[in-house]
């Protein structure tokens, strides 16, 4: 029996029909919402697709690859309900922000901060967000539960320049705990924005299906090559190139991959992740209970929330210490026992 699927996730077939119409509603309805709020998306997707749609055109990666490709439309929907997504994102950004306790080494190394000429300010920044935001990134994709919310990002099989948009807006937080480390630490936010901000649009480039290698760059700066590798599915490739900027964090720190005589060709994950913005968007917290229920049962609630985050905690150490060279599992991805708060 055929299917067919399209951005809200739902199946064509008789017994999915009415399913699919609701989903279908409900990301229409996300993504004019949206557009209610700002059309700046437009212009942005129209901006990206004139600047690298000809260079992949001209010089591509996987030459088979159309631009009218597999799951265009969730990526494209993706981009379009930004400007709601943000504001999720934004909210939640803050809570994480505030319970990683980025602000405490933040404000113990004020003083010092105070101390670094002005001119200098903005290299010391980069070089202290982008090893914060290596690790932040390694933990989302080394414990099973932050990885639930990244593997939407990792999901799409096709990288090109619109694959960057698919993202869970839980999983923008990656970025959290660095800004609120720089901001506490005395870095202005001029300079703490700029660098979140580069690190997004340059995420939007890193994905452009070209076939440029740049060897010369590759232990400089991140290339789509270096990137493309992160996203691969390929297995001696899985768990490296976390660097968001700079390479170094990864070649310090035995994540680095970058072979000479192989090019990335599978993408994706190994798990299966479900089609369409609301289901994605859904995927991660089908574990989680009911929002009431944390009302109705206050002290259970403080109980497994702090279960919850020993167990992050001990992932983190068990990430961060893990052999040089070694993966942290088997199999790509192996959840494990986590007992959802």
């Amino acid at each position: 029996m055929s299917k067919d699927c399209d951005m809200d996730g739902g199946e064509t077939t008789t017994k999915g029909r009415i399913v699919a119409m609701f989903f279908r509603f409900l990301a229409l309805l996300l993504i004019a919402g949206a557009l209610y709020l700002s059309t700046e998306a437009i212009f942005i997707i129209i901006f990206l697709f004139v600047i690298v749609a000809p260079f992949e055109k001209l010089f591509p990666r996987h030459k088979g690859q159309k631009i009218r490709r597999p799951k265009l439309d969730t990526d494209l929907g993706y981009a379009l309900a930004a400007p709601v997504l943000g504001i999720l994102t934004g909210i939640v950004a803050i809570v994480i922000g505030i319970l990683s306790l980025a602000w405490i080494p933040g404000l113990l190394i004020r003083p010092y901060v105070e101390q670094i000429p002005e001119q200098y300010m903005p290299i010391i920044g980069l070089l202290l967000f982008d090893s914060l935001v290596y690790w932040t990134h390694r933990f989302y994709h080394e414990i099973p539960v932050l990885w639930k919310f990244h593997a939407i990002h990792h999901s799409t099989e096709h990288l090109d320049w619109a694959s960057g948009f698919r993202s869970h807006p839980l999983d923008g937080t990656i970025l959290a705990p660095a800004f609120v480390f720089l901001l506490t630490a005395g870095f202005s936010l001029e300079i703490t924005g700029a660098l979140a901000a580069a690190q997004l649009v340059l995420g939007l480039f890193l994905h452009a299906n070209v076939r440029w290698k740049l060897r010369w760059l590759h232990r400089l700066i991140i290339t789509p090559e270096f990137h493309h590798w992160h996203h691969t599915n390929e297995r001696d490739a899985i768990w490296t190139n976390y660097s968001t900027f700079l390479p170094i964090w990864d070649l310090l720190f035995g994540t680095y991959f970058m072979p000479k005589n192989r090019r990335p060709m599978v993408y994706g994950v190994s798990e299966e992740i479900p089609d369409g913005i609301i289901r994605q968007l859904r995927y991660p917290l089908r574990e989680w209970k009911n929002p009431l229920w944390y009302l109705l049962h206050p002290f259970q609630s403080i109980k497994r929330t702090f279960k919850f985050a020993l167990l992050i905690v001990k992932s983190m150490w068990k990430s961060a210490f893990r052999k040089r060279g070694s993966k942290p599992w088997d199999v790509y991805p192996k959840p494990e026992q986590v007992e959802i708060p």
